[in-house]
């Protein structure tokens, strides 16, 4: 699937909306669903069109929540039971993927 245009847009949006809550998907693991290894594009459209959907629920490798957004995804996290680690970093926490990672 090409990396721009309405169809990537809303193919992003439609696999983001579909993550059950309490699960999480990496943005690389969102892009893999759609045929594509474009891990950037998918995060380009979450910076842009994802208020629309449940953005708390795509992550960064290895864990880390969406790039200055950690203190608003926690709330998120903790209400749907996201299992967490605490780390000593700028977040605080990663999120435990071997536990509630979403293949799709």
């Amino acid at each position: 699937m090409a990396r721009n245009g309405d169809a990537f847009v809303e193919a992003v949006l439609a696999v983001v909306a579909d993550i059950p809550p309490g699960r999480v998907m990496t943005y690389g693991d969102v892009a893999a669903v759609l045929g594509s290894r474009a891990a950037r594009a998918v995060g380009q459209v979450m910076a842009r069109y994802g208020h629309a959907v449940p953005w708390w629920r795509v992550v960064r490798a290895g864990g880390r929540p969406p790039a200055g957004h950690a203190e608003r995804a926690r709330e998120h996290y903790d209400a749907e039971g996201v299992p967490l680690r605490p780390v000593d970093d700028v977040d605080g926490y990663r999120i435990d993927l071997a536990a509630c990672r979403w293949r799709g």
